[in-house]
């Protein structure tokens, strides 16, 4: 079996995940971003905490997170838009000061597998991860592709506890240590 697939295990610990839309355009009717978030959260078995949608404007943004990253409920979030290099794309710059550690691996991961889909396109992406308080953040772009993309290739295997050798939820408890 993969290092990359869960080993089969009768337990499953879900997860609370909030997902969070970044767009100065879409409304959660037309989030189909969001909506494959949501629809890959929940076959893996974990329950989504609260969805919002909010204008690409870093201190929206920071709210947003501000209050999930603060709810002790709430064990990670999405985030989905605002990741280009346009001058209305903020995301990871309302992010990144909230971060307490960066999971570097994450965006060289990602922009890695996306080329195999995009080619050289993929250089746009600023999409990132990190921890808060807790509370894992995964900040994705805004394309539907590239949210299954994230979702599938390594954020669903990294949020299962079933994972080997190691993941990402088998940590939770030891985020907060001194």
């Amino acid at each position: 079996m993969s290092n990359n697939t869960p080993e089969s295990s009768p337990v499953h610990t879900p997860l609370n995940i909030a997902v969070l839309t970044v767009s100065d355009s879409r409304q959660l009717a037309e989030d189909r971003s969001g909506d494959a978030l949501v629809e890959g959260l929940e076959s893996a078995g974990h329950r989504l905490a609260e969805r919002k949608v909010v204008r690409d404007d870093i201190y929206a943004i920071r709210a947003a997170l501000s209050h999930w990253i603060a709810d002790r409920m709430v064990d990670a979030v999405l985030t989905t838009g605002g990741t280009g290099i346009t001058g209305r794309d903020g995301t990871p710059e309302a992010v990144t000061v909230l971060l307490d550690k960066t999971i570097e691996g994450f965006g060289e991961l990602f922009r890695a597998l996306s080329y195999e889909e995009i080619g050289t396109s993929s250089l746009q992406s600023r999409a990132l991860s990190g921890v808060a308080n807790g509370t894992y953040i995964f900040v994705l772009p805004g394309s539907t592709g590239a949210c299954r993309t994230a979702w599938n290739r390594i954020i669903r295997a990294q949020l299962d506890d079933r994972t080997m050798p190691c993941n990402l939820t088998m940590l939770m408890p030891r985020l907060k240590e001194a």
